[in-house]
């Protein structure tokens, strides 16, 4: 099994991927606006939790990683 931090790259990756795939009528340009970015951001967090500057920091970043 490999570890988060690709597991979250391989995530984002496979959403871009996805939303290629999508037609794009207009109701779903909006949602596609937001899920990009929403993707990527799980891995940007969590590889900030990993160089935490004490603990609660530590626990702000994983906390905003599961939002």
């Amino acid at each position: 099994m490999y570890d988060l931090e690709d597991r979250t790259f391989n995530f984002a990756a496979n959403i871009r991927l996805f939303c290629k795939s999508l037609t794009t009528p207009i109701i779903n340009i909006d949602d596609i606006k937001q899920v990009i970015p929403s993707s990527g951001s799980i891995g940007a967090n969590y590889i900030e939790a990993n160089e935490p500057l004490g603990t609660k920091d530590f626990k702000m970043r994983l906390k905003i990683g599961r939002k």
